[in-house]
């Protein structure tokens, strides 16, 4: 059975094609710069390689149509005929409080996550155009969403109330909801395998560091808190995103500037996090570099986001009384040795002590490693994040009419015996390059 999954963004279309039976990755990709010009789609497929396609693509359904035509490539496709898709998994970012889990799309659901696109305006919209193109190109399979914030349906009131009035969220669901939770879900799994000990009696703070970044407070295996909010702009520094800041900001600006609060939203959203500080970069190693270079914006940047995170780390820390493990992943929380450092710096008192040699090492998506010191009596794991896997699964087992929620649910990869082959691969390459690696891998593939 093959299964495609679909994560839908404003100008983006990424994609993964899974065969079920062989547990293999047949063929992933993206297509960017989707309704803004300039579309491409970058593609790989098992034993052939990465290739890269220009096609324009002024809507989702023509980027649909190009990574079907591209997967039924004779050349560098990976499948003979659609009829090989059994089913199609969607990430759907904002589930409201109507999901606290992973369900087939009907009209009634797709009634809802129209309804919670105000909860979501920047995220609900695209997710629900990938899934009606995918819907009108593939009719006859079922169609599954995956959402970012049931993983967070677990958060008690104290956690997900604001001090705001009641009647906001009675009358507007004006609440804490969360996201990266599909993140969340696969490395609280993965960090309870490495610390040996059973998923429901771990205490966790994991950090998605990424473009997009949150925090995560886990207490015996579910989400107990986290840093994002109503919407995805709450929390820790993002790449283009303000996180905490004082609210009364908006309107000072709005008045200053005279200014709406349309466009007050979109410098929150579009113009501020480390882009807002560095007015130059997103990219988190691009301001690593000009850091380097002696840029003063470039090193204020990355103090901040340093700093924020740690407070977060304090402060879950406060919240759950004792903690396991540490966990980074994304983009940067797995590739930013320099930024993880400056995090766990001063936190010795807290019982997380790092390895400056480990963590210098470890700068990997193709393992699992620790970089805590061996008498650390809080574990650090980097752990590369893997929501398409999750998405997968969750889509084959409600096909099967065996999925629930994560609390009465296993996942393959919760097993010890679990292997990433493709990750494997990569690494085993890797490690004749880089031996070093070795001293840092939390578990041998």
């Amino acid at each position: 059975m093959d299964i495609l999954t679909l994560n839908c963004g404003s100008s983006s279309l990424k994609y993964q094609l899974y065969r079920w039976d062989s547990r293999e990755v047949l063929a992933r990709g993206i297509v960017e710069r989707v309704t803004v010009g300039g579309s491409f789609i970058d593609h790989y497929a098992k034993g052939r390689g990465k290739t890269k396609i220009e096609h324009e693509c002024p809507n989702h359904k023509v980027a649909l149509k190009l990574i079907l035509d591209t997967l039924l490539d004779s050349d560098i496709g990976a499948i003979k005929s659609l009829d090989e898709i059994k089913a199609v998994g969607h990430r759907m970012v904002h589930g409201g409080e109507k999901f606290a889990k992973s369900v087939i799309i009907d009209n009634e659901a797709l009634k809802t996550f129209k309804e919670l696109s105000d909860l979501a305006p920047l995220h609900n919209p695209p997710n629900i155009m990938g899934y009606e193109a995918a819907g009108d190109v593939l009719p006859d399979v079922p169609h599954c969403a995956i959402m970012d914030t049931a993983w967070h349906q677990t958060m008690p009131p104290r956690a997900f109330i604001y001090a705001l009035p009641y009647s906001w969220y009675e009358k507007f669901g004006v609440r804490r909801y969360g996201f990266h939770g599909t993140s969340f879900l696969y490395v609280a799994k993965r960090a309870a395998v490495l610390l040996g000990m059973e998923p429901f009696k771990t205490n966790l703070i994991l950090l998605h560091v990424g473009n997009g970044a949150s925090a995560n407070a886990v207490r015996n295996g579910i989400s107990v808190d986290t840093s994002m909010g109503l919407t995805p702009l709450e929390g820790l520094v993002m790449g283009t995103r303000a996180g905490d800041h004082d609210p009364a900001i908006a309107y000072f600006i709005m008045e200053k500037e005279g200014i709406t609060p349309k466009e007050v939203e979109t410098m929150l959203n579009k113009k501020s996090g480390v882009f807002g500080i560095t007015e130059k970069y997103t990219d988190r190693r691009d301001i690593e570099i000009a850091a380097e270079r002696g840029d003063k914006r470039a090193q204020l940047c990355i103090d901040i986001e340093a700093y924020r995170l740690k407070k977060y780390i304090g402060s879950y820390y406060a919240a759950l009384g004792r903690v396991d493990a540490i966990v980074f992943t994304a983009g940067v929380g797995e590739m930013a040795p320099m930024l993880r450092e400056k995090v766990l710096a001063g936190l010795e008192e807290l019982g997380i002590r790092i390895d400056l040699r480990k963590n210098s090492i470890s700068k990997t998506r193709d393992a699992e490693t620790v970089i805590s010191a061996n008498d650390s009596p809080v574990k650090v794991f980097v752990i590369p994040t893997d929501e398409e896997l999750v998405m997968t699964e969750d889509t084959y087992a409600l096909l099967k009419g065996t999925y629930d929620v994560h609390t009465n649910f296993t996942y393959s990869f919760q097993s010890t015996d679990y292997v990433n082959s493709e990750r494997a691969e990569a690494l085993n390459k890797k490690l004749k390059e880089k031996p070093e690696l070795k001293e840092v891998l939390a578990r041998i593939p």
